[in-house]
């Protein structure tokens, strides 16, 4: 694309004009997929990141003064969209495959079930050796699904009371729990 038929195009997209607007997109696409590969080293990242960058000149293309500056225009959206997107994604974690083979894999056996019930045991049996508030406060908490509001209100107490008496109980529990296995 020439440099005069750059500024044409770029002032056409500027008045509003979306097949002006789409032959910038289409000159520049590669370019900037570059860019942003270039930084992100993910390809689908680098594509959601191009749209983004696409989305953004559009809506500040109004903004350009100079309509010969949008290739370098454009590439700073790239870069600082890149920038952003790096920063901002979750570090990746690589686990050795052996972490993944103990994971449950959804199918269980006699031995898993029989293993669950003798925890489910095993925990209300705990829960019978509490006093009767951390009791009925862990059994409406986690059994019944109540919310700490619906707790304050069956309990007349503030909703800070009735967390501090769930951290309370569930260390009472805890402790309960430790005692009764074997050392």
């Amino acid at each position: 694309m020439s440099d005069q038929h750059l500024i044409d195009t770029v002032i056409r997209a500027q008045f509003g004009d979306p097949s002006a607007f789409d032959e910038l997109m289409t000159a520049f696409e590669d370019r900037i997929h570059r860019v942003v590969i270039q930084r992100l080293r993910n390809t689908a990242e680098a594509d959601e990141v191009v749209q983004e960058v696409f989305l953004r000149a559009y809506r500040k293309l109004p903004q350009l003064r100079e309509p010969e500056r949008f290739a370098g225009w454009l590439c700073q959206i790239a870069v600082r969209l890149s920038i952003n997107r790096a920063v901002r994604r979750p570090a990746e974690c690589i686990a050795e495959t052996e972490v993944f083979d103990g994971q449950d894999s959804g199918v269980s056996g006699p031995l898993d079930e029989l293993l669950r019930l003798e925890d489910m045991q095993q925990v209300r049996h705990g829960l019978n050796q509490l006093g009767e508030i951390d009791r009925q406060t862990l059994l409406a908490f986690y059994f019944e699904g109540s919310s700490l509001k619906e707790m304050s209100d069956r309990f007349q107490s503030p909703i800070g009371t009735i967390k501090r008496r769930l951290h309370t109980a569930r260390g009472r529990l805890k402790d309960v729990m430790s005692s009764m296995q074997p050392a």
